[in-house]
């Protein structure tokens, strides 16, 4: 799809976290949309998808509309002025979410957030860690109250998944969500059975 037929854009961050699936499995849905896609891969990001994934980071920016280094501070996601519907970190590591809750712009993922934050558009992260100690929770609390949505990839089971991609698939429809985009990836819940049984005692 040429960059001409594109509505809208999204900048598309994957870090260090275990989940690269979840960031490969989002830009392929998007490249059948209307969505753009900026690309930003940190170098966390990239060694994980050799132990993670079948993937290369060649493979993956190509599934990208856009794509930068993690190192270049002047590209155009660097600014307010480039508009954008938001920005999605996916997976988004421990690391990450501390630089950006800090103010640590010390790589063009980092800027970019703060850049999404300071123009109060859309920032979605997929913060992926467990067990979460007082310092990853405080973060996360600081950044909800400054307007980001705390989105981590946790598996939904009433969908029924067979396989991993269902998992897969399921979170990353609902990461889609917050932007409004929808995808159709997984089943919806469309309310309890008529017939409802519940457990006796």
């Amino acid at each position: 799809m040429s960059s001409k037929t594109k509505s809208a854009d999204l900048i598309v961050a994957l870090t260090g976290a275990s989940g690269a699936i979840y960031c490969i499995r989002l830009l392929e849905a998007l490249k059948e949309t209307e969505i753009r896609t900026h690309l930003v891969m940190s170098k966390w990001g990239i060694q994980t998808l050799k132990y993670e994934t079948s993937f290369t980071a060649a493979s993956v920016r190509r599934l990208a509309d856009e794509c930068y280094s993690d190192n270049d501070l002047g590209a155009t996601i660097s600014s307010g002025s480039f508009q954008t519907m938001g920005m999605v970190i996916v997976p988004c590591s421990a690391k990450t979410l501390g630089s950006i809750a800090h103010g640590h712009g010390n790589g063009l993922i980092q800027r970019a957030a703060d850049v999404v934050l300071k123009e109060r558009r859309k920032l979605v992260l997929a913060v992926r860690e467990m067990p979460l100690n007082d310092i990853h929770l405080e973060n996360m609390l600081k950044l909800s109250r400054m307007g980001a949505v705390i989105c981590p990839p946790v598996p939904a089971f009433y969908t029924l998944p067979k396989t991993i991609d269902d998992i897969v698939d399921q979170t990353v429809g609902r990461i889609a969500d917050q932007f409004g985009i929808a995808l159709p990836l997984a089943a919806r819940w469309a309310g309890t059975p008529p017939v409802f049984e519940t457990a006796e005692c």
